[in-house]
């Protein structure tokens, strides 16, 4: 087989992959948490052995989907921290991109966030919880990075910058949770609530020297 083959042939097998995932996307905002191998497997119009032949089982279906949602989160959270804007502003369009992401597409924050949710066994959704947390892990190192490559934290600024980079995706997630699910306030006010918890460390803090600033 020549290169020609072997580059046509990837090409279709990534087209492949991706209609698979579009497919998967579409159950799971219909289904969330309990969306199934079956049900993303009629979606596609193939059979479960061929879904599992692109993926290999549930959990790297799973992988690709959180990678695919993760990735797009962290770009726009990247946008908002690039933005041409005060420090302040800067923080609170953070907090606001991400609160936006999960109330916008609920169904799918709950199937990457929630294990099951009322699954009966067998086939009924996935088994994320062991995911989930390298999912806010990947997270928590995004956004350190950020911190470290932005802010002037001292000596320890590199520790000190994962420990904010963890804490900060951790109280997102955990609020963000909460206010989902019960709605206590307006997504403005828990914007600004989490942004004045935030504000006297970051506040005080100088840009790095030579960084992009922050």
């Amino acid at each position: 087989m020549d290169t020609t083959q072997r580059t046509d042939q990837q090409r279709s097998a990534d087209r492949r992959r991706r209609e698979l995932l579009e497919a998967a996307d579409r159950v799971v905002l219909r289904d969330g948490p309990q969306a199934s191998m079956n049900a993303i497997a009629a979606e596609a119009g193939i059979t479960k052995p061929i879904l599992y032949r692109h993926f290999g089982d549930k959990g790297g279906l799973y992988a690709a989907l959180a990678k695919r949602h993760t990735d797009a989160l962290l770009a726009s959270l990247r946008a908002a921290l690039d933005a041409p804007a005060e420090r302040r502003e800067r923080v609170e369009s953070t907090l606001e991109t991400y609160l936006a992401a999960i109330e916008a597409r609920p169904q799918v924050y709950r199937f990457l966030m929630h294990p099951a949710e009322g699954s009966t066994g067998g086939d009924q959704g996935f088994d994320v919880g062991k995911h989930s947390a390298p999912l806010l892990r990947r997270m928590g190192e995004e956004l350190a990075q950020v911190i470290e490559e932005r802010v002037d934290l001292g000596p320890e600024s590199q520790q000190l910058a994962r420990v904010w980079g963890h804490g900060i995706v951790g109280m997102m997630h955990a609020a963000g949770d909460w206010w989902l699910g019960e709605r206590p306030c307006s997504r403005a006010v828990l914007v600004r609530s989490l942004a004045d918890l935030l504000w006297g460390r970051l506040a005080a803090a100088g840009d790095r020297v030579g960084g992009p600033g922050f």
